[in-house]
Protein backbone atom coordinates (compact mmCIF):
# COMPACT_ATOMS: atom_id res chain seq x y z
CA UNK A 1 0.00 0.00 0.00
CA UNK A 2 3.04 2.63 0.45
CA UNK A 3 4.60 1.72 -2.16
CA UNK A 4 0.73 2.38 -4.45
CA UNK A 5 0.99 5.75 -2.82
CA UNK A 6 4.51 6.82 -3.41
CA UNK A 7 3.75 5.97 -6.91
CA UNK A 8 0.59 7.84 -6.98
CA UNK A 9 2.43 10.93 -5.80
CA UNK A 10 5.69 10.54 -7.78
CA UNK A 11 2.54 10.66 -10.81
CA UNK A 12 1.02 13.86 -9.68
CA UNK A 13 3.85 15.23 -8.82
CA UNK A 14 4.88 14.52 -12.69
CA UNK A 15 1.56 15.57 -13.56
CA UNK A 16 2.00 18.75 -11.98
CA UNK A 17 5.29 19.95 -13.05
CA UNK A 18 4.57 19.06 -16.62
CA UNK A 19 1.29 21.48 -16.12
CA UNK A 20 2.91 23.99 -14.38
CA UNK A 21 5.98 24.15 -16.88
CA UNK A 22 3.19 24.59 -19.71
CA UNK A 23 1.25 27.33 -17.89
CA UNK A 24 4.62 29.16 -16.95
CA UNK A 25 5.77 29.37 -19.97
CA UNK A 26 2.04 30.93 -21.61
CA UNK A 27 2.00 32.95 -18.80
CA UNK A 28 5.64 34.08 -19.39
CA UNK A 29 4.70 35.16 -22.88
CA UNK A 30 1.72 36.55 -22.44
CA UNK A 31 3.65 39.45 -19.35
CA UNK A 32 5.84 40.16 -22.36
CA UNK A 33 3.61 40.54 -24.83
CA UNK A 34 2.03 42.92 -22.55
CA UNK A 35 5.43 44.88 -21.31
CA UNK A 36 5.49 46.41 -24.83
CA UNK A 37 9.25 45.86 -25.63
CA UNK A 38 8.72 47.06 -29.19
CA UNK A 39 10.84 44.98 -31.65
CA UNK A 40 13.99 44.23 -29.74
CA UNK A 41 14.98 40.92 -29.77
CA UNK A 42 15.16 38.65 -26.89
CA UNK A 43 18.67 38.44 -26.54
CA UNK A 44 18.90 42.59 -26.62
CA UNK A 45 16.13 42.40 -23.52
CA UNK A 46 18.78 40.10 -21.77
CA UNK A 47 21.61 42.09 -22.26
CA UNK A 48 19.41 44.99 -20.70
CA UNK A 49 18.01 43.36 -18.22
CA UNK A 50 21.67 41.94 -17.18
CA UNK A 51 22.71 45.75 -17.25
CA UNK A 52 19.94 47.02 -15.05
CA UNK A 53 20.46 43.91 -12.68
CA UNK A 54 24.11 43.88 -12.41
CA UNK A 55 25.42 47.13 -13.72
CA UNK A 56 27.87 47.74 -16.10
CA UNK A 57 30.07 45.26 -17.76
CA UNK A 58 32.56 44.78 -20.86
CA UNK A 59 31.38 43.25 -23.99
CA UNK A 60 33.62 40.14 -22.73
CA UNK A 61 31.23 40.00 -19.43
CA UNK A 62 28.28 39.93 -21.62
CA UNK A 63 29.72 37.94 -24.35
CA UNK A 64 30.49 35.18 -21.63
CA UNK A 65 27.30 35.53 -19.90
CA UNK A 66 25.37 35.43 -22.30
CA UNK A 67 27.35 32.12 -24.29
CA UNK A 68 28.41 34.33 -27.16
CA UNK A 69 31.29 35.55 -28.99
CA UNK A 70 32.15 38.89 -28.78
CA UNK A 71 31.46 40.07 -32.12
CA UNK A 72 28.42 38.61 -31.85
CA UNK A 73 27.77 40.81 -28.07
CA UNK A 74 28.85 43.38 -30.42
CA UNK A 75 26.18 43.55 -33.08
CA UNK A 76 23.16 43.31 -30.18
CA UNK A 77 25.04 46.35 -28.20
CA UNK A 78 25.79 48.33 -31.52
CA UNK A 79 21.84 48.43 -32.14
CA UNK A 80 20.87 48.86 -28.03
CA UNK A 81 23.46 52.10 -28.40
CA UNK A 82 21.92 53.43 -31.84
CA UNK A 83 18.36 52.98 -30.33
CA UNK A 84 19.91 55.42 -27.08
CA UNK A 85 19.70 52.63 -24.64
CA UNK A 86 22.92 51.53 -23.72
CA UNK A 87 25.69 53.87 -23.07
CA UNK A 88 29.72 53.06 -22.46
CA UNK A 89 32.83 55.06 -20.88
CA UNK A 90 36.32 53.92 -20.07
CA UNK A 91 36.92 51.77 -17.18
CA UNK A 92 37.98 53.03 -14.23
CA UNK A 93 40.33 50.27 -13.75
CA UNK A 94 41.40 49.15 -17.12
CA UNK A 95 41.38 52.49 -19.86
CA UNK A 96 41.84 50.24 -22.56
CA UNK A 97 38.19 48.85 -21.95
CA UNK A 98 34.34 50.18 -22.01
CA UNK A 99 32.07 49.43 -19.55
CA UNK A 100 28.71 49.25 -20.87
CA UNK A 101 25.95 50.63 -18.65
CA UNK A 102 21.57 51.46 -19.44
CA UNK A 103 20.75 54.85 -19.69
CA UNK A 104 18.27 56.74 -17.73
CA UNK A 105 16.22 56.53 -21.10
CA UNK A 106 16.66 52.61 -20.91
CA UNK A 107 15.41 52.65 -17.14
CA UNK A 108 12.49 54.33 -17.81
CA UNK A 109 11.56 52.07 -20.43
CA UNK A 110 12.27 48.96 -17.99
CA UNK A 111 10.15 50.87 -15.15
CA UNK A 112 7.39 51.17 -17.71
CA UNK A 113 7.18 47.74 -18.97
CA UNK A 114 7.91 46.27 -15.36
CA UNK A 115 4.32 48.49 -14.45
CA UNK A 116 3.05 47.47 -17.39
CA UNK A 117 2.83 43.65 -16.78
CA UNK A 118 2.11 44.59 -13.12
CA UNK A 119 -1.05 46.11 -14.10
CA UNK A 120 -2.07 43.82 -16.23
CA UNK A 121 -1.50 40.99 -14.03
CA UNK A 122 -3.74 43.26 -11.20
CA UNK A 123 -6.69 43.45 -13.80
CA UNK A 124 -6.21 39.77 -14.90
CA UNK A 125 -6.26 38.40 -11.11
CA UNK A 126 -9.18 41.22 -10.25
CA UNK A 127 -11.32 40.13 -13.32
CA UNK A 128 -10.86 36.48 -13.22
CA UNK A 129 -10.91 35.36 -9.79
CA UNK A 130 -12.70 35.69 -6.91
CA UNK A 131 -11.63 36.56 -3.22
CA UNK A 132 -11.15 33.36 -2.17
CA UNK A 133 -9.09 32.47 -4.84
CA UNK A 134 -7.26 35.47 -4.78
CA UNK A 135 -6.02 34.32 -1.54
CA UNK A 136 -5.33 30.59 -3.17
CA UNK A 137 -3.30 32.61 -5.86
CA UNK A 138 -1.11 34.44 -2.76
CA UNK A 139 -0.51 30.96 -1.34
CA UNK A 140 0.36 29.49 -4.69
CA UNK A 141 2.90 32.57 -5.23
CA UNK A 142 4.46 31.81 -1.66
CA UNK A 143 4.85 27.92 -3.30
CA UNK A 144 6.33 28.92 -6.31
CA UNK A 145 8.59 31.13 -4.28
CA UNK A 146 10.47 27.90 -2.90
CA UNK A 147 10.59 26.38 -5.68
CA UNK A 148 12.42 28.81 -7.48
CA UNK A 149 15.23 29.19 -4.03
CA UNK A 150 15.44 25.25 -4.45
Amino acid sequence: MNQQQDDAGAARAQAVAGELRVVLGKLKRRLRAEAHLGDFTWPQVQVLIRLEREGPATVSTLARTQGMRPQSMGEILSALKAAGLVSGAPDPADGRQTLLSITAACRRKIKAARAAREDWLFRAIRASLGPAEQVQLAGAVELLKRLADF
